[in-house]
């Protein structure tokens, strides 16, 4: 039983030794001429064997906070890292005499790490190496979304500590195409009616005499029977076209009847389609269009002059997320001056409103893949009828005595965007839209009455501006 003990006591030291001392490794310290070829650099948390070639009789190191050392004969050291840093290991012969001192480095165990960084990302040429009690990584990752993740692995082992050196590789340039449509239709029809009765003194002075005997010599009486005759039917100077007047007289009294009947329709469509370029994670901005004052009164009721934007407005920031992953942060408006919505402030100044569609969103695409990230359909119907109480019920000619007016406005307008990988190019290859127009010469402008000269450019320009760009775009509304 005393041996079944000893043996089972043995096994637990054993196992005891083996739990709380991490492993160690050897290493060879040449001392020639009593320096040593190269420094000692021990991981944290884990221990070396260091074997000298000449014998040693004491040892000791400058700071134990950052390495422990033992040891194990004349000729081996247990060095153990503790901390993070840069400290001093003496040897000692046995006449006292100084062997050598060996520079002993503590770094922070970054074999797991690197280990850990190729199995979530692998494929990735990540360089790691350690700085003081820290983690520096260095070298080319695919993507943004891939250094991000290296960094947050990193920050596991080293929170706080860690120094970035990487970079994204491929085209990380974004341009982000935009298209504004938008058509609005309207149709308005009017249609009125009415009827005026004018009573001429003079017919009736002379019809009064008449029947009294008393006949004046200039009086013309004007009898009924005479009414299909006298019917008349003229356009009104200086009224709007779609108006027609019917008059007929009976006697003294003289009935009108304006009718009017007005239709209108109006399409238009509004189309922008600006482009800006931007690398990823930065922001862009753009703006076409121009600035309208505006007074505002200050706290001491002084007036200053602000202004406000209007036109295409587009800003943006890309993030190239993976390969051709881009995510996308942007604000498109399109503005414009509506002079019908008016804002009288006193003082004689009088404020236009403004009319502006805008939309600010966070999309995900690829290259060249689009999103309509806004639509808008609206319908306005109107539909008014006026008419004279009781006389516009009556059949038929109760259409004198109504009016009716039928308006309705239809717009649809929608945001398009198609982001693109970009990368810059030569600038003979650019052509610019004045590329394809030459001021004419004299004689070609006198003579010929050309306003541009003939001939092309020559060279990359002169082939892009060769190329017809017309064509049918933009969106029809029947």
């Amino acid at each position: 039983m005393s041996i079944k003990f000893t043996v089972a006591a043995g096994m637990l030291g054993i196992s005891l030794t083996l739990t709380h001392v991490p492993m160690a490794h050897s290493e060879t310290l040449k001392i020639v001429n009593g320096s040593v070829a190269s420094a000692l650099s021990v991981p944290m948390n884990r221990a070396v064997v260091v074997e000298s070639d000449q014998p040693f009789a004491e040892l000791s190191i400058a700071n134990p906070g950052i390495a422990d050392i033992s040891t194990l004969s004349d000729r081996s050291i247990y060095v153990l890292g503790k901390a993070p840093g840069r400290t001093t290991l003496t040897l000692l012969a046995p006449d006292g005499k100084l062997i050598t001192n060996v520079d002993v480095q503590v770094t922070l165990d970054v074999a797991e790490f690197k280990e850990r960084l190729q199995q979530i990302i692998p494929g990735e040429k990540i360089e790691v190496r350690t700085a003081n009690d820290g983690i520096v990584l260095s070298g080319i990752v695919s993507s943004t979304a891939k250094l991000d993740r290296a960094l947050d692995l990193a920050e596991r082992y080293a929170p706080g500590r860690v120094s970035n050196l990487m970079n994204v590789g491929g085209v990380q340039q974004v341009m982000l195409k935009v298209r504004f449509a938008e058509m609005s239709r309207s149709v308005t029809k009017q249609l009125q009616a009415g009827v005026t009765a004018d009573v001429s003194t003079s017919n009736l002075l002379g019809l009064v005499g008449a029947g009294s005997g008393s006949i004046s010599p200039t009086a013309t009486p004007n009898p009924i029977t005479g009414l299909p005759g006298l019917v008349t039917t003229t356009t009104p100077n200086g009224q709007n076209a779609g108006q027609a007047l019917f008059g007929f007289s009976a006697g003294a009294v003289q009935f009108n009847v304006m009718l009017e009947a007005l239709e209108q329709r109006g399409l238009v469509r509004t189309l922008a389609e600006p482009n800006l370029t931007a690398l990823s994670g930065q922001e862009a901005k753009f703006l076409a269009g121009g600035e309208v004052p505006i007074p505002v009164r200050s706290d001491n009721n002084s007036v200053t002059v602000d202004y406000k934007p209007f036109g295409v407005e587009l800003s943006f920031t890309p993030t190239v997320v993976d390969g051709d992953i881009i995510n996308l942060q942007l604000n498109a408006a399109v503005s414009g001056i509506d002079p019908t919505v008016t804002t009288d402030v006193g003082n004689g100044i009088v404020l236009t409103g403004f009319k502006r569609r805008e939309t600010e969103s966070t999309v995900e695409m690829r290259d060249g893949e689009s999103f309509a990230i806004a639509g808008l359909l609206q319908d306005d119907f109107t539909d008014l009828s006026s008419q004279v109480p009781w006389l516009g019920d009556i059949p038929v000619l109760g259409a004198l005595f109504r009016s009716a007016d039928y308006r309705r406005n239809q717009s649809e307008l929608v945001i398009i965007v198609t982001p693109h990988l970009v990368s810059p190019t030569r600038g003979e290859a650019l052509a610019l839209p004045t590329d394809r127009v030459k001021p004419p010469t004299e004689a070609e402008l006198f003579l010929f009455g050309k306003t541009s000269a003939t001939g092309r450019s020559s060279g990359a320009i002169g082939e892009v501006a060769r190329q017809d760009y017309s064509g049918s775009y933009g969106y029809v509304m029947e």
